[in-house]
């Protein structure tokens, strides 16, 4: 076998004779134009993945060449941390509770998707390889080698699209969980596989026990490796909780460490980065948490420069015709095989109904896991099928890769789950005045009934209060309808303590000034600054020609984002049937 680092070698050295400058100018090259990439296929309604990748296609080695193969392998430490971070921020999902809600669903689910195209794919492509080579032995062997590797399903460019488009509910939580675990079932076909083919082409014969003792100690050691450092870092960074950046800075050293030990050991760093993730999601102290979002807010420009790579790295030209067949088989078998798959498991796990009919959407990607064992193949059979398989791995990617990401939008959009990961901060954001209601109805209107007249007595105002859930209204001037000032019901109250001759009083004679007023197009972190700055409950709303509207109160908004909260999980609630 050949030594690893011979074959890095090339690659190290031509990393450090990347001269410093050149070296900052294509990382901007990467993450500009990838960017820009982004942002444009999202303004087509097509996932900002692609645009990266698209990005990366032009300007690697399938385009102008701006990043050469050299340069590109020799920045593969950016897809390792952003496998990592992947990793680590999808075993957050992954909560002891979600597990035993779903766990028989993921594991039903998980065996049709990976098994159902295993066959689908081998027997597609052993026929058609065999109507091009007349050899059944090697048709066979590229039916059971391609079947194996068609398994695995990308979690980068996936998670991406969930993450992109905010979604929540049954369909998301069953893609992390499927997505998290298919690489090891990929893992386990394809030592099955790799141990039928050998002999077939006349190899010496690959012992099945080694293959997977191996592939146990690869999971288990991984696992092994990331509940340790998970242990590690939470207790390092409870004490920190308070300093961001410190907590951000301990979170990503864990991870990259436990990434390091893997690399050296042979072991899979994104299981480890998993279960980092998932070890502090479960086990660590609540208030570590939030690092989780910390880390997030860290990886967009690691996605970016991760998925321009993916692109850079696929070349489109270097495929043949009967290969290309091979390929377009490949992908119609898997998509097909997945489908299925997906359907029967998730109908006999009984399955929410979205993710019966939209799951089959979100299991297209591919990356990489199938590329590495595409590798392993072309070691493993280097005289035979091997440099074959590789290349079929590599234009298939190329096609899933651009229209994976699509698909899972339209799967998670037709399951209506877009938009729902959201919080309570996300609301306030997102929300304007005009958006407020209490119960159906809008607290800012021309007909609003939080607005009483300067000439109004204390007890029609009493009636007011009486009649209406309003704790304040706005004074207004019954000349002109221009903004006078602001009764609260404190100031009712502070009122009537006179007795008899409060009566008489009139709604100027005991309003106060407001500080401030709000246009119904304010947003509430708008609002809510106000609140803060002026120290108060309620503020008057005016039109742009300054006619009063009504009175936004902050209990009111309160009340309004937390009732958007509960619709919400009344959605998600029913979403589960």
């Amino acid at each position: 076998m050949e030594d690893p680092f011979a074959q890095l070698l090339p690659a190290m050295l031509h990393f450090t004779q990347l001269h410093g400058a050149q070296f900052v100018l294509l990382m901007g090259i990467i993450m500009t134009f990838g960017a820009i990439g982004g942002r444009l296929f999202q303004k087509l309604r097509i996932p900002q993945v692609v645009g990266y990748i698209v990005i990366g296609i032009i300007i690697g080695s399938s385009g102008f060449q701006v990043l050469r193969l050299a340069t590109i392998v020799a920045l593969n430490p950016v897809n390792t941390i952003a496998l990592s971070l992947i990793g680590f921020l999808i075993g957050a999902e992954l909560k002891i509770d979600v597990i035993k809600k779903y766990g028989k669903q993921f594991v039903g689910i998980l065996i049709g998707e990976s098994i159902v195209p295993f066959f689908v794919v081998g027997v597609l492509i052993t026929i058609v390889a065999y109507l091009f080579m007349h050899n059944f032995t090697v048709a066979l062997s590229y039916g059971l080698v391609l079947g194996a590797i068609c398994s695995a399903t990308a979690p980068a460019a996936t998670t991406d699209v969930l993450k992109e488009y905010r979604t929540r509910g049954p369909l998301t939580t069953t893609i992390l969980g499927i997505v998290a675990m298919d690489d090891a079932v990929a893992l386990v076909l394809y030592a099955v596989a790799s141990t039928l083919v050998k002999p077939l082409l006349g190899g010496e014969s690959i012992s099945f026990g080694l293959q997977m003792v191996g592939i146990l100690k690869e999971i288990f050691g991984s696992i092994l490796v990331g509940s340790i450092v998970g242990l590690f870092v939470s207790k390092i960074i409870r004490n920190v909780m308070q300093d961001e950046g410190r907590v951000l800075s301990f979170a990503l050293g864990g991870l990259f460490i436990s990434t390091g030990i893997c690399n050296v050991l042979g072991l899979d760093n994104i299981l480890a980065a998993m279960s980092i993730g998932f070890f502090m999601a479960n086990f660590a102290p609540a208030k570590t948490r939030p690092v989780f979002s910390f880390v997030e807010k860290f990886t967009p420009p690691v996605y970016v420069l991760f998925f321009v790579l993916v692109g850079a790295k696929l070349n489109i030209w270097i495929v043949t015709p009967v290969l290309g067949v091979l390929a377009i088989v490949y992908v119609g078998g898997r998509t097909l095989g997945k489908s299925i798959g997906a359907r029967i498991g998730a109908r006999l796990t009984k399955a929410p109904e979205t993710v019966r009919k939209y799951l089959p959407w979100c299991l297209l990607s591919q990356a990489g896991v199938a590329i590495g064992l595409s590798i392993a193949a072309s070691s493993d059979f280097a005289d035979s099928i091997g440099p074959q398989i590789i290349l079929v791995i590599t234009a298939t990617t190329f096609i899933v890769q651009l229209l994976g990401p699509i698909c899972v939008k339209r799967g998670v959009t037709l399951a209506g789950e877009v938009g729902l990961a959201v919080s309570e901060e996300d609301i306030i954001k997102k929300s304007k005045v005009s958006d407020v209601t209490w119960g159906k109805e809008l607290i800012c209107s021309r007909e609003s009934n939080s607005i009483i007249l300067d000439t109004d007595k204390v007890d029609m105002i009493l009636e007011k209060f009486g009649t209406q859930h309003n704790q304040s209204f706005a004074v207004v001037s019954s000349e002109n309808k221009n903004l006078l000032g602001i009764i609260s019901i404190d100031t009712l109250k502070e009122t009537l303590v006179i007795g008899e001759m409060a009566y008489s009083f009139l709604a100027m004679d005991i309003m106060e000034k407001a500080p401030c007023s709000c246009l119904p197009e304010d947003t509430l972190p708008d609002v809510y600054k106000k609140f803060s700055d002026y120290d108060v409950a309620s503020i008057p709303i005016v039109s742009s020609q300054g006619e009063p509207m009504g009175v936004i109160e902050k209990f009111a908004a309160d009340h309004f984002i937390h009732k958007s909260i509960l619709d919400l999980n009344k959605k998600l609630e029913s979403m589960d049937k």
